[in-house]
């Protein structure tokens, strides 16, 4: 068994790491690392917190007792600024090194924030990714705030979401022709555009901001336009830089294999820093999820304790949701597709070489599950009754086989 386990980051990942390094090894030291001064939390619900719908102690990922109850020795609110795999130590911002035999990096990703003329000008300017932006925006916000979004991905998205009783009028700028481009197709993302325009958003897209005065943006279209707030949500990169320049290979993320490992010995990693092979493409990407983070984290922890755990069931996949509005997508829009539309829900399946691929729901989600589940388990089509799955997915598509082992992978 390893002496010392070292994680650095304190989300999701890390908090697999620990509960798979305990499922392997009792009794093996761990240090946990990370730069929030906070107990470990769940990062999808700062919107709700500032909706109202949720308290910082309901945010918790894990009970309080949870770091005591493993035996993590928790350095919090200090950032680790080197990892040395010659002499194998972490060496931390107040100068503290912290020796490891095996290490986990678990750093997450930062704002990505491209220049832009004057944007120094601006002061109350935000992002949207911690608790600590959550409550800087929160304490910024007025009644009639007019606030400016940059960004109609996920992120802008959510802060919309979360702020739109706390402010006056809110606008969202986007490069992109339409919304949530990166998990939702022309029609997908006009039904949702509607919907927020509906709640009193107002979009500008395919533009983008060319300057910034103090209060005011001008765009490239040439409109101008004034605001109190802005939020910068344009998009996220990987925090890579300790892996790489400790020697590790790193394409866009910290590259691992399907035991989470980088190429440096005895270090590994997971979450939104590390690439993961998404099963759908057959490719190496970054795969920004929850889910897939505390997997691969929990893999991680394994493997650090002597065990054997490959993360080989990757896929992209989203579950959100805006002002009771569901949206579920998974996997890869490729192939054949089903489509079915109402008003206020969508429905599309992608299909390929007797596989589902992917698909896209919003509204009616209900059973999203057994699409994932095909998709995961890459169940071969000829083997269910597809058209059922396709109008109504349930059970009784399935043969007695599949569906017996359909229920044993729904615990």
């Amino acid at each position: 068994m390893t002496d010392h386990y070292v994680i650095i980051g304190n989300s999701a990942a890390a908090v697999g790491c620990i509960e798979g390094i305990r499922a392997t090894d009792k009794q093996g030291r761990i240090t946990l690392i990370s730069d929030e001064p906070y107990h470990t939390y769940s990062r999808p619900l700062i919107s709700y917190l500032l909706w109202g719908k949720t308290s910082e102690e309901r945010m918790k990922y894990r009970p309080d007792d949870f770091y005591e109850k493993n035996g993590v020795r928790t350095l919090l609110g200090h950032r680790a600024l080197a990892i040395d795999n010659v002499m194998k130590r972490v060496t931390l911002d107040d100068g503290e090194q912290i020796p490891y035999e095996k290490l986990l990096v678990a750093t997450g990703s930062k704002p990505f924030v491209p220049p832009m003329n004057g944007l120094d000008l601006v002061t109350k300017k935000f992002s949207f990714m911690k608790l600590d932006d959550a409550h800087a925006l929160a304490d910024a916000l007025t009644a009639d705030a007019r606030v400016l979004v940059i960004g109609a991905g996920l992120i802008g998205l959510k802060c919309v979401e979360g702020i739109k009783d706390r402010c006056g009028q809110i606008t969202v700028v986007d490069l992109a022709p339409r919304i949530l481009p990166s998990i939702l197709d022309e029609n997908g993302s006009a039904l949702v555009q509607k919907f927020l325009e509906g709640k009193g958003i107002r979009f500008i897209l395919s533009d983008s901001v060319d300057s910034f005065e103090a209060n005011a943006a001008t765009l490239k279209s040439g409109r101008k336009l004034d605001f109190d707030v802005l939020v910068l949500a344009v998009g996220v990169r990987p925090n890579t830089e300790l892996v790489s320049a400790a020697g590790g290979e790193v394409n866009r993320g910290i590259v691992t294999n399907l035991r989470c490992e980088t190429t440096l010995d005895d270090v590994y990693a997971a979450g939104d820093c590390a690439l993961s092979h998404d099963i759908t493409l057959d490719q190496d990407r970054i795969l920004a999820l929850l889910p897939n983070a505390y997997m691969q984290g929990y893999a991680a922890g394994v493997n650090m304790a002597g065990g054997d755990a490959k993360w080989d069931r990757a896929m992209a996949m989203n579950a959100i949701g805006f002002f009771g509005l569901h949206i579920i997508t998974a996997g890869s829009y490729t192939g054949h597709v089903y489509e079915k539309s109402t008003e206020d829900s969508y429905k599309k399946l992608f299909y390929q070489d007797n596989k589902l691929k992917g698909f896209i729901l919003i509204g009616d989600v209900m059973r999203a599950g057994i699409y994932t589940s095909l998709i995961r388990e890459e169940t071969p089509l000829d083997t269910v009754d597809f058209e059922l799955i396709c109008e109504k997915p349930q059970l009784m598509a399935f043969t007695r086989h599949e569906r017996a082992k359909q229920l044993s992978t729904s615990h």
